[in-house]
């Protein structure tokens, strides 16, 4: 059974649990809980967890009542025992079932237990099957869970871009579930076959130290430590806010990527750190600045940063922080997203590459625009947006080297002449003193419809008809199935 067959099958039980008033995301809480005792038993580290709570007694317990009882009380009770490991402390604080009906339970276990967690080349699945679960979690609208989980075709398109090495400290600020840096290390994987390649301490820091991320909300942070666990990594991830004090200590990174949360301070609250030169209500302009001051300054440490169009024309703190990024760093790449690609319906994003310089000036010389904005379908359930959306970008970024090249040619490295030979009309580039010129605005590089293509200046009727008529079929279909969750 492939892992989205799997990962299909649990998430339909989600189904069997409506009657005790259980929602989507409340149903990845409880699997996450049940699915970790599962992972103490099949990866062999059950010895972590309290013998009279580990799997198989519950597979083994006939009474409905009597089990989900011991169910209640390990949740209760695993993060102040002594005889746990921290790592299992850590997911299960603040632990509580949704579950009033022992029976269900009782389906959920006997379920996961049932499932063959390899494929047909005998490789564990685990990790898979969870992130498909993620992904199906913040497709529902009604969760809100869309703000923890980026695309992953944009997030494998930033990792490749960035090129992570083996040796290399890793960092998510605004981690949600902590999918940047399980990319980032399936890239490492993939590249040079670690762990296997690595022995003694350079093994120990790529699996412990080489990944690490923040992240505020509680249970996000629980589904991105058991992401990480599912996925063989050991990272340490802080629950806690980076723009506070907490996020003093984040800092010498030889890379950042980051999709940081929208929005502003509740009431306009300045961040609670004294380290930072220019402090904003604005959260993305915030860790924006935090994000650059914590890449070591040698020249090489790289970003890549999610952030709404806002932050590239913002007046106040807003030009002062684009005017210190820009003298602190090569900011050589700004990426105009389609919109739509968000939970948040009309929110415009871009992705800020930057490179910290060696010294505090004078590191930007030109920033290359590329607009996937403007004439771009809209990317929906007719049009998933894929890693095929991004060809033509990464042809323009690496200079000439396309996709299906990219772990094997690209090193991370931006060559201005091969990036100045590329003929595009959505590749353009800007000079510093051009940008200077508009007092720091980078809300540039988008181009109009008309030039992309002279021959649209007008419109068949009958397409138009069409494509109003499906679009029409769509919506239908997501109206029948808000009201069948609502009964």
């Amino acid at each position: 059974m492939s892992a989205q067959e799997i990962a299909n099958k649990l998430w339909s039980l989600c189904n069997v649990l409506r009657d005790d008033g259980v929602t989507y995301h409340q149903y990845l809480n409880e699997l996450t809980y049940i699915l970790f005792l599962k992972l103490s038993d099949v990866k062999g580290f059950k010895d972590q967890i309290p013998e009279k709570y580990q799997w198989q007694l519950f597979v083994e317990e006939t009474d409905n009542l009597k089990n989900f009882n011991r169910y209640r009380e390990f949740l209760a009770t695993i993060s102040s025992r002594d005889d746990a490991s921290e790592s299992i402390k850590e997911i299960y604080t603040n632990a509580a079932t949704t579950l009033t009906k022992p029976v269900n339970f009782n389906t959920l276990v006997k379920a996961i237990d049932k499932l063959d967690w390899y494929d047909e080349h005998d490789r564990d699945v685990m990790g898979d099957i969870y992130e498909t679960l993620l992904e199906k979690n913040a497709g529902e609208k009604k969760s809100g869970a869309g703000q923890y989980f980026t695309p992953r075709a944009l997030i494998n398109i930033m990792v490749d871009l960035m090129a992570p090495k083996l040796g290399e400290k890793w960092n998510d600020p605004a981690c949600g579930t902590f999918g940047f840096m399980i990319a980032a290390d399936h890239y490492l994987r993939t590249k040079y076959d670690y762990p296997y390649t690595l022995e003694g301490k350079a093994r120990i820091f790529q699996l412990e130290e080489a990944m690490s991320g923040v992240e505020l909300v509680g249970d996000a942070h629980r589904l991105a430590l058991m992401n990480a666990r599912l996925h063989g990594m050991e990272s340490r991830i802080y629950l806690g806010d980076t723009l506070t004090d907490l996020g003093k200590k984040l800092k010498g990174y030889d890379g950042v990527l980051a999709n940081p949360p929208f929005g502003t301070k509740k009431g306009g609250e300045k961040p609670r750190r004294d380290d930072l030169s220019f402090v904003s209500s604005n959260k993305q302009l915030n860790f924006l600045q935090h994000i650059y001051r914590s890449l070591k300054k040698d020249g090489n440490a790289r970003a890549a940063v999610i952030l709404p169009d806002n932050v590239l024309f913002e007046d106040g703190d807003g030009q002062r922080i684009r005017k210190d990024l820009l003298e602190k760093c090569n900011l050589h790449t700004i990426l105009r997203l389609p919109t739509g690609i968000f939970y948040a319906a009309g929110v415009k994003t871009n992705v800020l590459f930057f490179t910290r310089g060696k010294k505090e000036d004078g590191n930007t010389q030109n920033v290359w625009y590329y607009d996937m904005r403007t004439d771009v379908p809209s990317y929906g359930i007719r049009t998933p947006f894929t890693a095929a959306a991004f060809s033509e970008f990464v042809l323009a970024y690496t200079g000439g080297i396309g996709a299906d090249e990219l772990l094997r040619k690209f090193d991370g490295k931006i060559e201005p002449e091969k990036r100045a030979q590329i003929k595009d009309e959505r590749w353009r580039c800007i000079s510093i003193d051009q940008i200077k010129s508009y007092n720091y605005n980078l809300d540039l590089g988008l181009i109009t419809e008309s030039s992309l293509n002279k021959e649209k200046n007008f419109m068949d009727p009958l397409k138009v008809a069409k494509e109003a008529m499906e679009e029409l079929l769509e919506i239908q279909k997501e109206l029948k199935t808000l009201i069948e969750e609502l009964s």
